[in-house]
């Protein structure tokens, strides 16, 4: 079943799937390896950032796409999570409205901006993306009142993530089993179900336009592709992982700020 969900969707490189399959177990047995908050927080944190490269690897890697509002969407999907936890309290449905809502904003966002703006070329795309992500760096600090301004929110989590939540009395291997370390886990969970995706998506006859269109748009233009309908696609595909990315990071740090 296993090499059914990832058949073909590994590096061709030999030596990168096998570093990728062990970067990967190595995550999932880093709170057992390197026992401790701090080793935890760095592990958690590489998580995130490993789906957050990997979405705008889609963009430019892929697409050849230079955007500066990546970490826009990273950080819808962090405000979605906070400002839901904030308003409706600890919850697995505050999590869930939170993350749905962030991903509507985050797609609505990155198709007005594909659509309207990947036409032009490819430097004025770049600023017309770092503009959009200043405005929204602005919003954030000036509506206080949603996004705590310069201050932040600072939420709770539901019971089974909070670091006081110990089920067992015994350790494990060692460590104690709290909320942390099934924080930890549903990041891992998370981080491994993206990265699939991600790279189903590269493979998949889809990626192989998007890497035509990166190496010679007008070619690919010529023998029948809509550019600007894949370029859009993968500009929405890539906002939506990193907003993703993004609500793991409010999951981990049960706080959020500009």
């Amino acid at each position: 079943m296993l090499s059914r969900l990832i058949s073909h969707d590994l590096p061709r490189s030999r030596i990168l799937a096998v570093l990728l399959v062990l970067v990967f177990l190595g995550l999932a047995a880093a709170p057992f390896l390197f026992p401790g908050v701090k080793a935890l927080n760095v592990a958690a944190k590489i998580l995130i950032f490993i789906v957050l490269v990997a979405a705008f690897d889609l963009l430019l890697g892929y697409t050849g796409i230079v955007s500066f509002a990546h970490t826009m969407f990273f950080g819808i999907g962090a405000y979605g999570i906070a400002i839901a936890s904030t308003r409706m309290g600890a919850g697995w449905g505050a999590l869930a409205v939170g993350l749905v809502a962030a991903l509507a904003v985050s797609l609505v966002l990155a198709l007005a901006i594909g659509l309207f703006s990947l036409r032009v070329r490819a430097i004025f795309f770049a600023m017309i993306t770092l503009a959009v992500a200043a405005a929204f760096q602005t919003l954030a600090s000036q509506l206080s009142q949603f996004t705590g301004g310069e201050d932040g929110l600072t939420f709770r989590m539901p019971e089974w993530l909070s670091p006081s939540f110990e089920p067992f009395e015994n350790d494990f291997l060692g460590v104690t089993v709290d909320g942390k370390i099934f924080s930890y886990y549903l990041l891992f969970v998370a981080c491994v179900v993206l990265v699939l995706a991600l790279l189903r998506i590269v493979n998949s006859p889809f990626g192989r336009v998007l890497q035509a269109i990166r190496e010679n748009e007008f070619r690919a233009e010529a023998i029948g592709y809509r550019v600007v309908v894949y370029r859009t696609m993968s500009s929405v595909l890539s906002a939506l992982f990193a907003c993703a990315a993004g609500a793991m990071l409010a999951i981990w740090l049960r706080y959020n700020g500009p």
